[in-house]
């Protein structure tokens, strides 16, 4: 008796935890090639990103050529001379590396475009996801493209098309 008990048991766990958890995926690099906006944003983005590239690396070429200048003519100079050039040489680096932080430090103004431009697009994306998870009732939805550790999933549980269909866009 207390075994067909314990069997009973085991056998409702099962079946409760069988049925306890619903999964879905999506395939977000799929979802953001399909909206155009996104594409725009990375291209502003990276069109932005060479601009200020570029203006960095003027900067840096300007300490460089100051620094070759200042070999040149060392010999000539007097120790006053030298440090003055020295000085224009370090403030002219500093430049730079500010600049490069301005532009790509952690709150850098790439940074700002990014939040202006990009994150939009994935709250817009999140809120699809959240909406269709509730109404399916999902307990979890993985984003396939940064699941490292994912190495098969049914295609049937992919969302993605679903996704784009709730945001607008159709493939």
């Amino acid at each position: 008796m207390k075994r067909l008990i314990l069997s009973v048991m085991l056998l409702v766990a099962a079946v409760g935890m069988a049925s306890a958890q619903k999964f879905a995926l999506i395939d977000m690099e799929y979802i953001l090639k399909q909206i155009p906006s996104y594409q725009q944003a990375n291209q502003q983005m990276e069109s932005l990103s060479k601009q200020w590239q570029s203006q960095i690396e003027a900067k840096a070429n300007e300490a460089k050529k100051l620094y070759e200048d200042y070999q040149k003519s060392a010999n000539t100079l007097s120790a006053t001379q030298k440090t003055s050039k020295e000085e224009a040489i370090v403030a002219k680096e500093k430049e730079a590396a500010e600049l490069r932080k301005q532009y790509f430090g952690p709150e850098g103004e790439l940074m700002k475009k990014r939040q202006e431009l990009i994150s939009p697009i994935q709250d817009a994306i999140y809120n699809a996801v959240k909406e269709i998870a509730t109404q399916r009732g999902y307990d979890a939805v993985i984003d396939r493209a940064s699941a490292q550790s994912m190495i098969f999933a049914s295609p049937r549980i992919d969302i993605s098309n679903e996704v784009l269909a709730k945001l607008g866009y159709s493939n």
